[in-house]
């Protein structure tokens, strides 16, 4: 489908599943504020209930870098199929939130604290955009929406592991 063509002549069933992976399953419709920053607690409370019911209990599962990277890539096509020219990356698109939001944390104890540090400092990448991240937001399609995150939670993932391993290991 090309980027010119209308909601309408869009499969519905296809449309519904590229709508559902890209707001994070409703997150980013919900409540209609702050869709990244609701998007992102999102991430984070299912980053949380996975660890405790199905990973191992401690942040540390290799499961959870193939869970970013099978989401990453879905986020990509799902996003890039709400794009559209009128808005590059709708706000209502939080799967990325979600994907940077779980590389920040990948590794990290599963506390509140290291979480809420998590959470604070993903929010603070995501907006401000440093070390040229603003400039892979510009990128066609999904892949500019996806990656920008991507290169924040990568951003957040090296500080905050790095803090821990320097001064809690």
């Amino acid at each position: 489908m090309s980027k010119s063509g209308t909601q309408s002549n869009k499969n519905r069933f296809v449309s519904f599943i590229a709508e559902t992976i890209a707001t994070g399953f409703g997150s980013g419709r919900w409540p209609y504020v702050a869709p990244a920053t609701v998007g992102t607690l999102a991430a984070l409370v299912v980053y949380w209930v996975l660890d405790l019911l199905v990973f191992n209990g401690n942040g540390n599962s290799i499961w959870f870098f193939f869970l970013i990277l099978g989401t990453a890539i879905l986020g990509v096509w799902a996003t890039g199929y709400i794009d559209n020219a009128d808005d590059h990356d709708p706000a209502r698109g939080v799967i990325d939130e979600w994907v940077g939001m779980w590389i920040t944390v990948l590794f990290l104890p599963v506390t509140w604290s290291w979480m809420l540090a998590g959470f604070l400092l993903f929010r603070v990448l995501d907006i401000y955009k440093p070390l040229g991240v603003r400039k892979i937001e510009a990128w066609p399609g999904g892949w500019g929406i996806m990656f920008d995150d991507i290169a924040s939670g990568v951003i957040g993932f090296i500080l905050l592991n790095g803090v821990r391993l320097a001064f809690f290991n």
